[in-house]
């Protein structure tokens, strides 16, 4: 007997459309509507999937790049609600509506929320959905044409969910260090540096890994690149392949213009019953974990280590009674190679383990729908446990920059007992216990390069960064090359790890010159 409040997956809708021409009919709001259409059609209800979408009680949008980032910003208007928008078009008139903070762990962090709920009754049916449009709204730029995607759907603002705190501190922002593009590359040096790699042997080492994303991309219908690029087109230079932020060409970043929607539904075991959800559609929560490594990069006591994917994998993993050995199947976030190298080592999979490390392609081949691409991963997991009964497959989920973390744990196998899980307040005060580094804001004298990336422009490279150790001090520090071309042309011809610097103060930030 399965306890009736045992919360279960039901539905799983995914969409990418790479030829669609845009539309004020589509908007990003419609678009996550047809995924949830699409989910709630994926649980064969047999009430069918226009009752079950009016019995959703609780509605979470992944917040949209354009209410993001002034770069992504949309001219074509937004919706006021964006959850309420969506329940509109189901004609549901649930009792919560959510729209995220930013953070590609959301998805999974939602699902493991309202599990909680389904199992305490407080929730009968969520949906997660979300959607992005940057292809469409790319296209519509360039074509000069009028869309207008403005829509006030009633019910005031949203509740937001999620920790709205920006990803970077104001140390790191004065030295032009904000985005995704350069904290990866600092984090992937500084794995290079842990696995004592020069660049050549690391380079064809993450081609390796990518490689087996745009594999599993090529076979994917739903993938935005599947073209199966080769380990030696990943790690080489080309016109297709131009360098971003050294140590990351083109195809090992994300890509983020796509159009591409994802949904899924959390119930209870007691609804799907009666609603007539078919037991084939079934798929449990066996275990789940949320956890924040230190907030700042550049505070962080190891810069090749993640402590959070460490902890939620063990609590994921301790909750199903499971070993990492009994896992088939995963899909680890997968923006740039050091989130996928890093998540690896602390869940114990090794280098040559033949079994997926995705199940969709991933963020650079399969798309990379801002925060609602764990949404696809938790979809597609579910098809492929469906597909093979009792199997396990775990999801992991991060935002920001190797900062905030979730995991799932997914199988057919009904959960034993009554599902409960610890506490994540528990486990984020022994991470909070954790060690950090002070970071010296007026650093003078030598110091030591730990990490570093190279930006670049679309000719040639523009600037250069580091974190590094003070030599008198130990303390950490931040800074960045000056206006001297050639400095960041020997950072690309010589080996930086470990390298002695000087430094100074230049127009408010800190600068360096390699002794």
């Amino acid at each position: 007997m399965i306890d009736p409040r045992t919360p279960i997956l039901v539905g799983a809708g995914q969409l990418t459309d790479t030829a669609g021409k845009p539309s004020s009919e589509r908007s990003r709001v419609a678009f996550s509507a047809e995924a949830a259409k699409a989910a709630l059609t994926d649980t064969g209800a047999s009430i069918g999937a226009d009752a079950l979408g009016r019995k959703v009680d609780a509605l979470a949008v992944m917040e949209f790049f354009s209410d993001i980032s002034p770069r992504f910003a949309s001219p074509y208007g937004r919706s006021s609600n964006p959850p309420k928008s969506v329940a509109n078009r189901l004609g549901a008139n649930p009792r919560q509506l959510l729209y995220s903070h930013s953070g590609g762990n959301m998805p999974q962090y939602l699902v493991n929320r309202f599990a909680e709920e389904v199992s305490r009754g407080e929730t009968e049916l969520a949906l997660i959905c979300g959607a992005e449009l940057l292809r469409s709204t790319q296209n519509a730029r360039r074509a000069g044409m009028k869309i207008d995607w403005n829509e006030d759907p009633g019910g005031g603002d949203p509740t937001r969910v999620g920790d709205s705190r920006f990803g970077f501190s104001e140390e790191e922002a004065r030295h032009e260090l904000r985005a995704a593009i350069h904290f990866y590359p600092l984090l992937e040096n500084a794995i290079r540096g842990g696995l004592k790699r020069d660049v050549d042997s690391h380079m064809k080492a993450m081609g390796r890994l990518f490689e087996r994303l745009a594999a599993v991309a090529k076979a994917n219908p739903l993938a935005t690149r599947r073209e199966g690029y080769s380990a030696e087109a990943l790690s080489t230079i080309s016109d297709d392949n131009r360098w971003i932020c050294f140590p990351y060409p083109r195809l090992m970043n994300a890509n983020a213009i796509i159009d591409q929607a994802a949904a899924v539904l959390v119930t209870s075991v007691e609804k799907v019953r009666e609603w007539g959800i078919p037991q084939d559609r079934w798929v449990f929560l066996h275990g789940c974990a949320d956890g924040t490594d230190t907030w700042v990069v550049s505070e962080r006591d190891k810069l090749d280590a993640s402590p959070a994917i460490r902890g939620c994998a063990r609590i994921a993993l301790d909750m199903a009674g499971k070993k990492v050995a009994d896992i088939d199947a995963f899909d680890l976030y997968s923006c740039f190679p050091s989130a996928v190298e890093v998540a690896m080592k602390e869940i114990g999979i090794p280098e040559d383990d033949k079994r997926p490390i995705s199940v969709t392609g991933g963020l650079p081949f399969f798309g990379g729908p801002g925060n609602n691409y764990v949404t696809h991963s938790i979809a597609e997991m579910m098809n492929v446990v469906r597909r093979k009964p009792g199997s396990f497959g775990m999801v992991t989920a991060n935002g920001n920059y190797l900062t905030k973390h979730s995991a799932g744990l997914y199988s057919t196998e009904p959960t034993k007992g009554s599902w409960q899980r610890q506490d994540p307040k528990k486990f984020q005060a022994e991470l909070d216990a954790g060690p950090k580094r002070r970071v010296d804001t007026k650093p003078a004298g030598t110091g030591t390069i730990e990490t570093y990336c190279v930006s670049y422009g679309k000719e040639a490279p523009e600037r250069g960064y580091i974190l590094g150790r003070l030599d008198a001090s130990g303390d950490r520090f931040v800074a960045m090359t000056p206006d001297e071309p050639a400095i960041v042309a020997d950072m690309l011809t010589k080996e930086q790890l470990g390298r002695k610097v000087t430094l100074s103060e230049s127009g408010g930030r800190n600068v360096f010159r390699p002794l």
